[in-house]
């Protein structure tokens, strides 16, 4: 009796180290058990919503990320954190939403010096970067090394200035390689970028994003454009450290956030690729740089060489997956931090970057139009998600912390606004809604928006006094071009309930909007 009771706490022993062998995680769709997967989270910068083939571009050329769309899910309604980059990367991080998050828009933290002056801020830390997120808070970072994940962030970062709270090491992130501050990230030639705590000088020379062409250059020849292209292309660098990263982590469970500065500005793209659509797209007048950034000397050629740039590296990902005997236990995630520029020598019209919704001015980057915080998403995980598939959850970049917590069986912080989306992930059919989507920034004049079904509630120059509330019909309206608001006036008052109820006092006064109760303390 005795030796078989030892038996079988002997047998109970061996299973229980058995399951501790692997991490493992609970597949939500089979109920079965598997390794834990890796992730991948492509952000690309400012990308619209059509610049991308599977989206309906027709210019540019995307084939390997069409794949992942082919391999995978589509989104057609997924939403940004907010209309410009840093923000929307907080609401990213944290879950929430821009009426209770402390980043609510670009901040600069002037009152350190003369940030702008970009020589200065090459050669002073002090005067790099964007007011910091809090170490104390919880991102996806600080929850995916819970869950025993080696994380790692490539690419732009811009919620912490180097030498303060905010750096990615100290939010979640093993390994950091790229810009810190989205200044710095207006020349993709830069003289350093920072590998983790320290920075790493290029072979480069500085050159300031005012500086045009010289004086008495030919605008129509090539060659008064050389200045502008350099040794060391960041784009190059900081695929190189992905890469790198999934090399030397295929034996554990990473999390790599790879915020990818392509396809912002300035236009600068290694010159083959700008040759490839020079002969597809023809002659074209140069831009000298008098909307902002360098001056480029086939403008259209280089954007749309930036985007196949950036496709090509998303190539370069999969087929390193692939060859590692990855890629079927990596869900990789592509998707922009808002919608296109109308500056710097890109012509939106020309690409109809935001399609199928509006693209001029006012409408895309910068502002709660559809244009401006709808953005293609896409997630491929082979034999997870059903492939060539399509949906129209709606979603939002605070879902994705809860998104990812689920995937990996960890906790979440409570106060978040995200709602999971693995259900919609993995084709199950109890995919919590949201009942509303809420946005606020305090730039651009001041804005508010809801999403609420179909119905989309706009309030704009709430800096200027106005408290109108705009009421388009998504459903039949796409581009926003008719305001309803005077035959719903109850749909208006629900959305006026949402911006009154989500709006909480912002912690810091470059975020606060007094015109919506908040006291400005200087």
């Amino acid at each position: 009796m005795i030796q078989n009771l030892k038996k079988v706490v002997l047998l109970l022993l061996l299973a229980l180290n058995f399951s501790n062998c692997k991490e493992v995680i609970k597949d939500v769709a089979s109920n079965s058990t598997l390794t834990k997967p890796n992730i991948i989270y492509i952000l690309a910068d400012d990308l619209g919503y059509g610049e991308l083939g599977v989206y309906g571009q027709e210019k540019i050329q995307t084939p390997n990320i069409d794949a992942l769309a082919s391999s995978g899910m589509l989104f057609t309604q997924h939403y940004s954190g907010a209309p410009v980059c840093a923000p929307s990367r907080y609401m990213l991080m944290t879950g929430k939403h821009s009426g209770h998050a402390r980043i609510r828009g670009n901040d600069e933290w002037a009152e350190r010096g003369d940030v702008w002056n970009f020589e200065a801020a090459v050669n002073n830390p002090n005067l790099e970067g964007q007011r910091p997120i809090l170490n104390t808070t919880e991102t996806i970072g600080k929850v995916m090394q819970k869950a025993g994940y080696k994380t790692a962030v490539v690419g732009k970062w811009g919620l912490g200035a180097p030498l303060t709270e905010g750096i990615p090491n100290k939010s979640g992130f093993d390994f950091f390689y790229g810009y810190n501050c989205q200044r710095q990230a207006h020349q993709l030639y830069p003289k350093h970028l920072w590998k983790n705590n320290e920075k790493e000088w290029l072979n480069n020379e500085l050159i300031a994003p005012t500086v045009k062409l010289d004086k008495g250059a030919d605008p129509m020849d090539l060659t008064s454009y050389s200045k502008f292209e350099q040794q060391d292309y960041s784009p190059a660098k900081m695929q190189a450290e992905v890469l790198n990263f999934i090399e030397a982590t295929k034996d554990q469970p990473f999390f790599m956030y790879y915020a990818t500065p392509l396809p912002h500005l300035p236009l600068q793209v290694p010159q083959k690729y700008v040759d490839k659509y020079v002969k597809l797209f023809g002659e074209e007048p140069p831009y000298l740089g008098d909307k902002g950034y360098f001056p480029n000397r086939y403008p259209n050629a280089a954007y749309a060489g930036m985007i196949t740039y950036l496709d090509d590296q998303v190539g370069e990902i999969v087929h390193k997956l692939k060859e590692l005997g990855l890629y079927e236990n990596t869900i990789i995630v592509f998707t922009s931090d808002n919608g296109p520029t109308y500056t710097g020598g890109v012509d939106a019209e020309y690409f109809n970057s935001a399609k199928p919704f509006n693209n001029a001015y006012g409408n895309t980057k910068g502002f709660t139009y559809e244009g401006g915080i709808r953005v293609p998403m896409i997630a491929s995980w082979p034999g997870k998600i059903k492939a060539g598939s399509k949906t129209n959850h709606i979603s939002a970049f605070w879902d994705v912390m809860p998104t990812l917590g689920e995937l990996v069986n960890e906790k979440v912080p409570e106060d978040i606004d995200g709602i999971s989306f693995l259900p919609t992930l993995l084709g199950n059919e109890n995919q919590q809604n949201h009942e509303f989507l809420y946005w606020e920034f305090p730039s651009y004049q001041g804005q508010q928006a809801v999403r609420m079904g179909d119905w989309k509630g706009i309030r704009k120059n709430i800096f200027k006094g106005n408290m109108n509330i705009e009421l388009y019909n998504l459903k039949n309206d796409l581009k926003e071009t008719t305001d309803v608001a005077l035959k719903y006036p109850e749909i208006v008052s629900k959305i006026e309930a949402i911006m009154k109820n989500e709006h909480t006092p912002a912690e810091l006064d470059k975020f606060k909007i007094k015109q919506l109760g908040d006291e400005i303390t200087k």
